[in-house]
């Protein structure tokens, strides 16, 4: 066994100091020896005292750093919090280099590093650029994080030791590594087709016919109750790789469907596609979702005898509206962990990587596990 610990901790309700304090002292006590990182993730309300939040927590709970973000909902253990008030936090020993105030959308880092855990403002910050940056200048690095919710535009906020910032970004160092796992909650249907003409993100053929006749087709291979319920839950998923002689779930990219005319034959979807590119349509169900799940985590159980804690990043539009019962992807990726230390928030995006290129995601659940790399 490894020699670094996470702890967690939940609070429902208004900022209140008491509270805080009492998260400090039971991550304090939990480790027994300073956190050298913790990640929170509060209510909207609780931006007002954030620098009094974040001092209380350092001081008292003995943890060098602190980031996080706004969030509608939170995660600790296999519990989801959806709406109303409190915080979520994860405490952690191990490696981390500083977390870093992101400025701009290029990604420019001398860290050598493990893995990033990112949080961002949608509103403030170009996150889907920097991401784009990444892939590019250190190829094969995992990104993991969300984008902060919580309410209005102006509400919303990612924080570094108290301090309100646009996005920030952790390294992970030396002996401390992330393992990433995504679930989509999508299925593929119908056939894959190459993207043979499209405009930016317009896409009128697909393998030659056009991409509205492609997807009628796949609408028809749905049974009568998918068909029922498919208004809104019809995506487009981009092939990460054509290196796969079998397409199935988490090998694509999956996005929204914005648009489509049955007169020209386009379909618009939230995403630029490439001629040439692999392209299926997808939908998603909580059946679907739940498949998906057991596929999606298994990177954590793999990783779980090395694994000392994860965060978990949820879309807003999964829980309980979406599954019909609580606790469906905390409680998940708790039992793959073992029940080792979760926290995490509800999100307007996910970031994980697809395929070896990171990517926010729509619908989905992210997990980044910390792990402790032997010596």
């Amino acid at each position: 066994m490894g020699k670094f610990k996470a702890a967690s901790f939940h609070v429902s309700g208004v900022y209140k100091s008491p509270e805080v304090l009492a998260a400090a002292l039971h991550i304090r006590e939990s480790l027994k020896t300073p956190a050298r990182m913790a990640f929170a993730f509060v209510s909207a309300d609780y931006v007002p005292h954030i620098a009094e939040f974040c001092e209380t927590l350092r001081v008292d709970g003995h943890i060098q750093d602190i980031m996080g973000c706004t969030t509608g909902g939170r995660i600790e253990g296999g519990s989801e919090f959806e709406g109303g008030s409190g915080f979520s936090l994860i405490a952690c020993q191990g490696d981390f280099g500083d977390p870093l105030a992101l400025e701009g959308s290029d990604y420019s880092s001398s860290v050598e590093s493990n893995g990033w855990i990112t949080l961002a403002n949608p509103y403030a910050f170009p996150i889907e650029d920097w991401i784009n940056s990444c892939n590019r200048e250190a190829h094969g690095l995992n990104v993991v994080g969300g984008l902060a919710s919580g309410g209005d535009s102006h509400e919303i906020t990612a924080f570094i030791n108290g301090t309100p910032v646009d996005a920030v970004a952790v390294p992970l160092i030396g002996r401390t590594a992330l393992v990433p796992a995504l679930s989509q909650g999508c299925r593929p249907i119908g056939e894959p087709f190459t993207v043979t003409r499209a405009d930016h993100n317009v896409i009128y053929a697909l393998g030659g016919q056009p991409a509205y006749r492609a997807l009628e087709r796949a609408f028809e291979t749905l049974s009568d109750d998918e068909k029922s319920n498919a208004r809104g839950n019809l995506f487009a998923g981009l092939a990460g790789s054509e290196y796969i002689h079998e397409f199935h779930s988490g090998d694509f990219l999956v996005k929204n469907i914005i648009g489509a005319d049955p007169d020209s034959g386009a379909v618009v979807i939230a995403g630029i596609p490439r001629i040439g590119q692999t392209l299926q349509y997808q939908i998603r169900n909580p059946s679907a979702a739940l498949q998906d799940l057991a596929r999606g985590y298994e990177p954590v159980r793999q990783a779980k005898r090395r694994a000392y804690g994860a965060l978990l990043f949820s879309c807003l539009g999964r829980g309980k509206n979406f599954f019909g019962t609580v606790n469906q992807d905390a409680s998940e990726l708790s039992e793959a962990l073992g029940g080792k230390p979760i926290a995490g928030c509800f999100c307007n995006g996910e970031i994980a990587p697809i395929r070896g290129l990171n990517a926010i995601h729509g619908y989905t659940a992210a997990a980044a596990v910390l792990v402790e790399k032997t010596p």
